[in-house]
């Protein structure tokens, strides 16, 4: 298999996973593999299932909790898909998932479209962040995505139209059916003023620097807002703010967010989530929803 891999993309075996998310925890990966190309994942992803190993796809890992012990799989990396389409008169831009939405947005401002700035700050792929539809600003991804292109369950390439995707609130059909691989994506923007865009993203990058515990390793925002209310008032309520387990710590900036203070290993990141989500719900009776994704922790 490793050789059949290699002659797709990069291959690292037993990898260390813990600069590959944003949290810096986790342990290795059995192999790593980044695919050259889409032809390559799809051809590499027939490789895998051939020899019925698990895998999992891994974008910026800024969403995300690893375990530290070994993934007992391939871990795939979408880094080389990292092609930008930007039409100005069309109004349009595509994306390949690898490429980090930070870097869709500034080239789309730079052709003086606009829509995508509320996302500046977001440090995500383009993948991963239209699966967890993220957002910022009452904003989120999905509002300007026209379409998805897609791996199926049966390894086709096919691309799914805005109407036949359904989403919500930092969610998708894409993070609940692990059976679609996110490869690509069509944005429809407007023409904006480049100096007026510039000028927003540089305010939010500031707000964002003063809201945020940005000096540490986290991956942004714990537990969805529940309806009506913040999830970090609702910590921050419960006196979390600065609760510390091991290395991690309920943040004393942001209350619904959780950094790698000190060395933290995934296990304190772990724990801490399900101790704040338990003593939110036992004081207020509001069952927190994880934003992040759990993964091999089963």
């Amino acid at each position: 298999m490793i050789k059949e891999l290699e002659a797709l993309g990069e291959v690292v075996l037993h990898a260390s996973l813990r600069n590959l998310n944003t949290y810096k925890i986790g342990g290795t990966a059995k192999v790593l593999f980044s695919p050259h190309s889409i032809t390559d994942l799809v051809e590499g992803l027939k490789v895998i299932k051939k020899n019925q190993e698990k895998y999992f796809i891994l974008g910026n890992g800024s969403n995300i909790i690893l375990n530290d012990r070994e993934y007992n799989g391939v871990v795939i990396r979408l880094g080389n898909l990292c092609g930008i389409q930007i039409n100005a008169d069309m109004q349009m831009a595509y994306a390949e998932a690898g490429v980090m939405l930070p870097k869709l947005v500034k080239e789309s401002v730079e052709a003086s479209l606009t829509g995508l700035e509320f996302a500046y700050g977001i440090p995500g792929t383009i993948g991963g962040s239209i699966a967890g539809n993220a957002g910022a600003y009452n904003s989120c991804i999905m509002d300007y995505v026209t379409s998805v292109t897609v791996i199926d369950e049966n390894l086709d390439i096919k691309t799914l139209e805005h109407e036949e995707i359904s989403y919500g609130y930092r969610t998708s059909m894409f993070k609940e059916n692990k059976g679609y691989i996110i490869v690509g994506a069509k944005f429809f923007l407007k023409h904006g003023d480049r100096e007026n865009s510039l000028l927003m993203m540089e305010e939010r990058r500031v707000r964002r620097l003063e809201a945020q515990p940005l000096a540490y390793p986290s991956a942004g925002s714990v537990f969805r807002n529940p309806e009506g209310d913040f999830a970090g008032r609702l910590i921050e309520a419960c006196g979390l703010k600065g609760y510390q387990l091991g290395g991690a710590e309920v943040s004393t900036k942001h209350a619904n967010f959780i950094i790698n203070k000190n060395n933290a290993t995934s296990k304190d990141v772990y724990q801490l989530i399900h101790y704040v989500h338990d003593v939110v719900k036992e004081k207020t009776t509001v069952d927190l929803k994880v934003e992040q994704e759990f993964i091999d922790w089963e």
